[in-house]
């Protein structure tokens, strides 16, 4: 048995992953940790693996306690960005049998959406991001379209790519958006949304729409039993749950 201590897990996020991860063959959840509770319960429980679902002011800090007691860390905190990542990979050096692995979503759809619309990209003029989450999400853009727009901007380097055509020159209101690695990202909050997104690829005479909704946060859960099961088997830092899934 895997002794696993979910952090966050009075949340909606974290309760329900506590739930799967019983449930699941070879995992027990040893320490269900929230807000106010000492980390020395982690120690204390002989957790072996620490699912952190809290927040991106927070996360960081549980991480490195982490690392510094020997126990392997899924991140499924949204927003954990690429200086939080590069701060966890200097800190891994002194403790290389430690695993680290960020993920910035467990749907299995959703890390299919993001491979798609990377292998897509280079072949479209243009390509823009928009994502749909409840409006109780305290970071725009997610972790998801953050991640996802990487990808894209990495594969269009690596293909060859020209910059996307955009003759804007006023956009006092910011409806254009953000861009993150060079492409535009667009983050919607509305009541009845669980965490839609969408890639909107365009070349002369034609466009493609990739999509993904989660109707319910159970949608995230075999990812999360995968992630918890697989980590430990690649010590360093990892993003993303590709390498778990083989895509």
């Amino acid at each position: 048995m895997t002794r696993v201590a979910v952090l966050g897990a009075k949340g909606r996020m974290g309760s329900e992953a506590v739930r799967a991860l019983e449930a699941a063959d070879g995992l027990e959840v040893v320490a269900q940790i929230d807000v106010g509770d000492d980390l020395d319960l982690i120690a204390a429980a002989g957790a072996e693996v620490a699912l952190d679902l809290t927040q991106p002011d927070v996360a960081l800090d549980h991480v490195l306690w982490c690392i510094e007691h020997g126990v392997h860390v899924v991140v499924g905190t949204s927003g954990f960005d690429d200086t939080r990542v590069a701060t966890v990979g200097g800190r891994l050096g002194a403790s290389p049998e430690v695993e680290v692995l960020v993920v910035p979503n467990f749907s299995v759809g959703a890390v299919l959406m993001m491979r798609f619309a990377a292998v897509a990209a280079p072949f479209f003029e243009s390509v823009e991001v928009i994502e749909m989450h409840h409006p109780d999400k305290v970071d725009a853009p997610s972790g998801t379209a953050t991640r996802t727009a990487e990808m894209i901007a990495e594969a269009r380097r690596a293909a060859g790519s020209p910059e996307l055509p955009d003759a804007t020159t006023t956009d006092p209101g910011g409806a254009r958006g953000g861009v993150v690695a060079g492409i535009p990202v667009h983050a919607v909050r509305a009541r009845g949304f669980v965490a839609s997104q969408e890639v909107l690829l365009g070349g002369v005479g034609e466009s493609l729409t990739v999509r993904h909704d989660s109707h319910d946060r159970a949608s995230f859960m075999p990812g999360v039993v995968a992630a918890v099961r697989a980590v430990g088997a690649r010590p360093g830092v990892t993003v993303g749950l590709e390498s778990v899934l083989g895509v």
